[in-house]
């Protein structure tokens, strides 16, 4: 007989891996990068918005809005008015995120769209814009009929878990980028700054994963949900 393992665990796992994410990320680019801004004589505090945003606000908070349907005891409503509410946020934070990315390099006359993460960045934004909408029109105002809905369902989980690896694997990339500047900016690869930028992009994957196993686990209440985003 086999053991069957409900999502509230994974759920715990995911919410302590994303406070541990977001701490790394702040104390890279407060601490290691001399912190954040949108105006400054210093074009590097421009660009630490960049990861900063992408990480907290677009990942973590991504991922908090597909688990948000096994993560809170709330009514089934309610879990959808958090999950599209979260993942607006998310977008919305991406966005800010992908324009400092440009106004740092607009500024420091740097080319834009030079990199591989740079082309999957943009790529993701516009799909999770896409999956958004879709799933405020079909699943919440005006809706769609049932039987539309029930057909679209599994699609929409699929590309949304779709989305957010990509925009894990993207992370992953820009992490990569910076410590190819960092090392041939005359920083050791193995120095503490480069550690803990490798150390923040396992934990990034790690959340990623526990936000996947969330998402496919049994939801606590039976009843309450059948899906982990609609």
């Amino acid at each position: 007989m086999g053991i069957r393992v409900g999502a509230v665990p994974f759920t715990v796992v995911s919410h302590v891996l994303a406070i541990a994410a977001s701490f790394l990320v702040l104390v890279w680019c407060i601490h290691y990068r001399g912190g954040l801004a949108f105006e400054a004589t210093n074009k590097s505090l421009i660009f630490n918005i960049h990861p900063v945003l992408m990480l907290i606000g677009f990942i973590i908070l991504g991922g908090e809005a597909i688990i948000s349907y096994k993560a809170f005891p709330l009514s089934k409503e309610v879990k959808k008015v958090v999950h599209l509410t979260l993942h607006f946020f998310a977008l919305i934070l991406g966005i800010v995120g992908v324009y400092a990315a440009f106004k740092y390099h607009n500024e420091s006359s740097i080319a834009n769209l030079y990199s591989l993460h740079s082309w999957i960045g943009i790529g993701v934004i516009c799909l999770y814009g896409i999956q958004w909408i879709f799933g405020f029109v079909l699943f919440f105002y005006p809706g769609g009929v049932a039987a539309v809905r029930a057909e679209s369902l599994p699609w929409h989980v699929f590309f949304g878990l779709f989305v957010h690896i990509l925009a894990i694997a993207t992370a992953i990339l820009g992490f990569l980028e910076k410590l190819t500047f960092l090392e041939t900016g005359g920083l050791s690869k193995y120095g503490s700054e480069a550690f803990l930028v490798n150390f923040t992009a396992i934990v990034t994957v790690l959340f990623g994963g526990f936000i996947v196993l969330t998402a496919v686990s049994p939801a606590p209440v039976a009843d309450d949900f059948s899906y982990s985003a609609i």
